[in-house]
C-alpha cells in the first residue's frame, strides 16, 4: 500500500493511498453485440484496464494534478463499477475533491463510499475525509453554526466507530475546535441578552456553555457571566457559587478577579452552595 501526506495545521497525517497488490485486471467486453449499429470497436478502445486508470490517477495525486486525478478515479467508477480497484477509487477521488476545495463533492463521494463498505479497511479514512470537508467550512463565530454541529458528529463518528484508527487524535482535536465555536456561539446570544437586561434569556445561555461545554475556552467567561448575570437578578447565592466554582478552577483568572470584586460591591463574597445546578456542573470541569 502505497502512503502519502496530507498537512494539517503542521503535523502530517497519512493518506492512504490504497494501491493494493491487484493482479492486473482488463475489462471483458462482451463477445457478441446483435445490434450492428454499435461500433465494437471504437468502444473498446475507449475504456482503459481498470489498473491503468488507477495508477494514473494516483501519479496525477501524486504531481499536484487534482483535476485530472479526480477524471481518472471517476473513470474506474464509470467503466469497472464492480472491480476492486473502483472501490479503492472511490476514496482516493474523495481526497482530491477535498484537496481542491470540493467539499460537497467530497463529503458526497466519502459518504457513497461509506454507505457500500461501512466495514471495509479504509471507512476510517473516508468519515475522516467527511469530518474534514465540514472542518474546513466552519464559519467565524457570529454565523450559522449548523457546519460546526456536522463536523463534531462526523468526527465523533471517527472516534466512536474506529477507535483504532490513526485519524483518532486529530478528530479529537478538531472537535474540540468545533465544540469551543458552538460554546463561543452561545457566549455570543447570551452577551447580547446581557447587554439589553434580558437576564433570564442570557443566563440560559451561558447556563448551556457551563454544562454542555464545559472543557472550551469559553468557560471561564461563562461562570463570570453568570456571576453577573445573576447578581443583577438579585440571585446573590447563584452568583457567589458561580464566583466560587470560577476561582476553585480558574483562581488567577482576570474573569474571576472581576466577579470577586463585583461581589466586593455588596459585601458578598464567593461561596459555594452545593446543592446548587453550577455546584454539580463545576465538579465536571477540567481544573477541578
Amino acid at each position: 500500500m502505497l502512503s502519502s501526506v496530507m498537512g494539517e495545521r503542521g503535523r502530517a497525517v497519512r493518506v492512504a493511498f490504497l494501491v493494493a497488490g491487484l493482479a492486473g485486471v482488463s475489462s471483458l467486453l462482451g463477445a457478441c453485440q446483435s445490434d450492428q449499429d454499435i461500433d465494437i470497436t471504437a468502444y473498446a478502445q475507449s475504456v482503459e484496464p481498470a489498473d491503468v486508470l488507477y495508477n494514473q490517477g494516483l501519479a496525477n495525486l501524486q504531481a499536484g494534478q487534482l483535476t485530472e486525478a479526480s477524471r481518472k478515479f471517476e473513470a474506474i467508477d464509470k467503466q469497472h463499477p464492480y472491480s476492486e480497484f473502483a472501490r479503492k477509487a472511490m476514496v482516493m477521488n474523495a481526497f482530491a475533491n477535498y484537496r481542491q476545495g470540493q467539499y460537497t463533492e467530497a463529503i458526497n463521494t466519502a459518504s457513497r463510499y461509506l454507505s457500500l463498505y461501512p466495514n471495509d479497511e479504509d471507512a476510517a479514512y473516508a468519515q475522516y475525509i467527511v469530518g474534514l470537508s465540514y472542518y474546513r467550512q466552519i464559519p467565524e463565530v457570529t454565523r450559522d453554526q449548523r457546519t460546526s454541529q456536522r463536523a463534531i458528529a462526523a468526527f465523533t463518528e471517527v472516534i466512536e466507530r474506529y477507535p483504532d484508527s490513526e485519524y483518532v487524535e486529530d478528530s479529537q482535536a478538531k472537535l474540540r475546535y468545533a465544540r469551543d465555536q458552538l460554546a463561543g456561539k452561545e457566549m455570543q446570544v447570551g452577551r447580547y441578552y446581557l447587554e439589553r437586561k434580558e437576564y433570564v434569556a442570557a443566563a440560559n445561555r451561558f447556563r448551556q456553555v457551563v454544562e454542555t461545554y464545559p472543557n472550551t475556552r469559553q468557560i471561564e467567561e461563562a461562570l463570570a457571566r453568570l456571576v453577573e448575570t445573576y447578581y443583577a437578578m438579585g440571585l446573590e447565592s447563584e452568583a457567589q457559587t458561580a464566583a466560587a466554582v470560577l476561582g476553585h478552577n480558574y483562581p488567577d483568572s482576570q474573569w474571576y478577579a472581576d466577579s470577586y470584586k463585583l461581589l466586593k460591591t455588596k459585601g458578598l463574597e464567593p461561596r459555594e452552595n452545593k446543592g446548587s445546578w453550577i455546584s454539580r456542573a463545576g465538579a465536571r470541569l477540567v481544573g477541578a
